[in-house]
């Protein structure tokens, strides 16, 4: 069936129970998986409320450690059930394509993602990155809500 699972995350709870049950369902079917998280670059105008509060350092700093932290926490999980683990940490301006690319690159034959994550009022206005994934992957995708 499926053998490299790509799991992006954000961190938020409900991405993270989405890491958490892919990487059981890797167990299960004997896969692989690679964690992904994606930093948005920083910008002057925004609607992200942690870019908003914060200078360009202090969101870098910021960013690059939640995401470390979250990559951190699913590589233990996987360790811990026997899942082979790798992560990786992307700044992209485009989360959805860094994602799909991601996917492709690590020869990942599905995609398990959160159906949203903690981008607040932005996924209103510009749409979801998973919906935006779902749009544009050749890859398989399994929404976790």
């Amino acid at each position: 069936m499926f053998s490299h699972i790509l799991i992006p995350t954000d961190g938020s709870p409900l991405a993270t129970l989405a890491v958490d049950k892919g990487i059981e369902l890797a167990r299960d079917i004997k896969a692989g998986v690679t964690i992904v998280t994606v930093i948005e670059s920083f910008h002057v105008v925004t609607a992200d409320s942690e870019q908003i509060r914060s200078t360009r350092a202090e969101y870098e700093k910021f960013a690059h450690m939640e995401g470390a932290r979250a990559l951190s926490d699913a590589e233990l999980k996987a360790k811990q059930i026997g899942v082979p683990c790798r992560s990786v940490q992307i700044e992209s301006d485009q989360p959805f394509q860094a994602i799909i690319e991601a996917g492709e690159k690590n020869n990942c034959d599905l995609i398990m993602m959160a159906s949203h994550g903690r981008r607040g009022i932005g996924a209103l206005l510009l749409g979801s990155v998973t919906q935006k994934v779902l749009t544009h992957s050749k890859i398989p995708v399994l929404v976790y809500r």
